[in-house]
């Protein structure tokens, strides 16, 4: 429904602006009034921030391809052969400059300039006209987005990874104290990590659309528990590979379903990180192992206490990354 309901608005945002632009190149009695609205169309991208960039872009591009199409059609008397040699420069330079969104537009102005062969003033003011029509209306109607709708949903798909990233980890212990490795727990991380990078891109969309910094922190959330879900990985495999569960299990068993409670986002893991350095000085004065299968075991005990170290240093980063602007918009309204 999200997905119908954002195609639906950008369909409306477009046929407006472009039936806008129109009206107002008719207005004023330029040539080519319809080309504005299909620079409208052209202009109209994804997020505001991108529109805005595009806009000047094309502006930018405008004043060489009025260059470039007055060098070429005079003095190359083939039509298609004219249009052929001024539409390779026009790619080239679009693409050099890693501007190629600006080919389709530059290219329109080039035809128009072919068809009447009119370098004065008026005609390349009349162009200009056009443009600035077109990217007027695209910046104008970006502007209007649904940010606050958006910003529920990221905040539904904060509570939603922390309550996947909570089940995984209680699921991961109960196999520690011995019971059967749910089927499901490999499925789940990955199910849980596309989900994620989903949200990674809904959130670079959200911040996009804003022109504020401080959104970035969705990203950095998100980016966060992508690596956590790494950690994840580790865990799952480690603990298929224990033979024999040693005492030790039951130990880390329970200090994973501790940390779990804290999979929130807002926590400063320092307690659980000292609460896991107390663990890792007791696994130390544990007596030596007496057989083979349980130095392997309680070997691979130790990896999966420092995969769980990792799993709060990615948390403890990602705070220590805040800056007080959204320290105050994300955590202290909170």
């Amino acid at each position: 429904m999200k997905k119908y309901k954002k195609i639906l608005f950008k369909g409306l945002k477009i046929a407006l602006g472009s039936s806008v632009a129109i009206y107002i190149a008719t207005l004023l009695k330029l040539d080519y009034a319809i080309s504005a609205g299909t620079i409208t169309l052209l202009t109209i991208v994804s997020t505001k921030w991108d529109t805005v960039k595009l806009s000047l872009f094309r502006l930018i591009t405008l004043v060489a391809t009025i260059f470039a199409a007055w060098i070429i059609f005079t003095h190359v008397p083939n039509v298609w052969i004219a249009y052929g040699v001024f539409v390779f420069f026009v790619v080239i330079l679009c693409e050099w400059l890693g501007w190629g969104a600006t080919i389709s537009v530059n290219a329109v102005v080039g035809a128009h300039l072919l068809t009447t062969m009119q370098f004065d003033l008026e005609f390349i003011i009349n162009e200009a006209f056009l443009v600035l029509i077109g990217i007027t209306l695209a910046i104008v109607l970006n502007l209007f987005n649904d940010n606050k709708h958006t910003k529920k949903d990221l905040i539904a798909h904060m509570r939603y990874v922390e309550s996947q990233l909570q089940a995984i980890l209680q699921k991961l212990a109960q196999y520690l104290y011995n019971q059967e490795m749910p089927r499901s727990v490999w499925d789940d991380i990955i199910s849980l990590e596309e989900s994620i990078r989903q949200y990674i891109a809904d959130a670079r969309e959200y911040q996009d659309n804003t022109f504020h910094s401080h959104p970035g922190y969705y990203i950095d959330y998100f980016a966060m528990r992508l690596q956590q879900c790494t950690v994840l990985h580790n865990l799952h495999y480690e603990m298929k590979h224990i033979r024999n569960m040693p005492a030790q299990a039951r130990i880390i068993a329970n200090y994973i379903l501790y940390m779990s409670k804290y999979v929130i986002e807002i926590n400063t893991p320092t307690k659980q990180l000292d609460r896991l350095k107390q663990i890792f000085n007791d696994m130390k004065n544990e007596p030596l192992p007496e057989s083979y299968d349980e130095f392997e075991s309680r070997a691979i005990l130790y990896h999966i206490l420092m995969d769980l170290e990792d799993f709060l240093i990615s948390k403890r980063r990602f705070v220590h990354k805040l800056n007080g602007q959204q320290r105050n918009i994300y955590w202290k309204n909170k």
